[in-house]
């Protein structure tokens, strides 16, 4: 009797669960499910970033939706905890949720079978895993956006164009974490194409204390150094690389190098410094326009009307503006209602998509996830990030050579 009523109820639950993703998905609505740490590591970001996303969707909605079908934000937080991003993920895929950012490299690497499994759709823009570039091996996971790989070769593409690269000395000072260590091969690759000396020297998480590195730093007397950290250990470099007397102009970031930080560095201190740009900041753009009409200054943001325009505000538009274009090609082509087949395959017709010159065109096909790799470098004025770069892609033969190493280990299960 005991075995009768568990797998009774368990049944019962399963066909309630059917019903229910059935339900939503046949009424109209659209869900993306938005997983992300509020609470732990990425805090610097997701707040900005995750407002970005909501606010987008809040501006399609109210100019209508795709072929009227409207957008909704999944929210919850993860604490950058695998478990409870896998908790996350099964609830809000009940709901109904057909897409997911977790914007936490551990949370989205431990649900990369179960999306795969599941035939749903998982965005990883400026996070997660590289390789997922390969859409032949990974089929429901978009990077979309430059991989950390493609960032080290933008940037070394900038060094080139300006001043040249062979025979120079270029550092890469980085978080002693796998995101940190992501730029050593490709540089190495192109230290010896390019014939320059390039020397890697790591830091301790979370990056607070940084001079003994520092101090190899110097020794190496590099012509530039590139950071590579995140959060709070990204002014702490910034301030070293000054103290240790590097210019400022001669330090270039990874992507994670925004406003708040040029504050906590100062504004005048930090002039000059570089970083990656994978989108416009500011609020010079027509959808950061009908932004602040429609949503912010109508009352229905998601957050504080200063975000507007920031570097991760706008990364968090463009996130949501690629996947809104991924839903109207897949409307178009598959029809109503969506699943994760049919938005996959909305991905994969994207062609040259720039959300209105907000970010680079982006073109997805079913072998290329990453979209093209571009970027462009910015330069801190003391006021504001400007560009001092054209959009473009660098290298991505030594990139490609990374993803396709990448997918190989992980059909071999390493």
């Amino acid at each position: 009797m005991k075995w009768f009523r568990k797998h009774l109820f368990a049944s019962a639950l399963m066909a309630g669960m059917a019903a229910a993703g059935a339900a939503h998905a046949e009424d109209g609505t659209i869900k993306f499910g938005l997983l992300q740490d509020f609470t732990a590591v990425y805090t610097f970001v997701s707040g900005e970033y995750n407002q970005g996303q909501r606010d987008y969707l809040t501006l399609v909605n109210q100019e209508g939706g795709i072929d009227g079908q409207k957008f909704e934000a999944i929210v919850r937080d993860t604490g950058n905890q695998p478990q409870r991003g896998i908790e996350a993920y099964n609830r809000a895929r009940e709901e109904g949720a057909i897409l997911f950012d977790f914007l936490s490299t551990p949370v989205s690497r431990a649900l990369v079978d179960s999306v795969l499994k599941d035939k749903v759709v998982m965005i990883t823009p400026v996070h997660g895993r590289g390789d997922a570039s390969d859409g032949e091996t990974f089929p429901y996971i978009f990077p979309m956006m430059a991989t950390y790989w493609s960032q080290a070769t933008v940037l070394a593409k900038y060094l080139e164009d300006h001043g040249g690269l062979e025979g120079k000395k270029i550092a890469l000072v980085h978080i002693d974490s796998p995101f940190g260590r992501e730029p050593i091969p490709v540089l190495e690759d192109l230290a010896k194409d390019k014939k320059f000396e390039f020397k890697a020297f790591a830091y301790p998480s979370p990056g607070n204390e940084q001079s003994a590195t520092w101090s190899e730093v110097r020794r190496f007397r590099p012509d530039n150094v590139l950071i590579w950290g995140a959060g709070g250990g990204q002014p702490v470099s910034v301030r070293e690389a000054i103290r240790n007397g590097i210019p400022p102009e001669n330090v270039l970031s990874v992507v994670w190098l925004a406003e708040t930080d040029a504050k906590n560095v100062g504004a005048d201190t930090m002039k000059g410094v570089k970083r990656f740009e994978a989108v416009a900041t500011g609020k010079d753009n027509p959808i950061l326009k009908r932004i602040q009409e429609k949503v912010i200054d109508a009352g229905l943001g998601a957050g504080e009307a200063a975000n507007v325009g920031t570097s991760y505000y706008n990364i968090g538009v463009a996130t949501m503006a690629v996947a809104v274009e991924a839903a109207r090609q897949a409307l178009q082509s598959e029809g109503a209602p969506l699943t994760g087949e049919k938005l996959k395959a909305g991905f994969e017709k994207i062609k040259d998509f720039n959300a209105e010159g907000l970010m680079p065109a982006v073109t997805i096909t079913a072998k290329d996830h990453q979209g093209g790799g571009a970027g462009r470098v910015s330069q801190w004025n003391g006021e504001a990030w400007e560009p001092v770069s054209d959009w473009g892609a660098a290298y991505q033969d030594i990139v490609q050579k990374e993803i396709a190493h990448g997918a190989a280990s992980f059909k071999e299960g390493k």
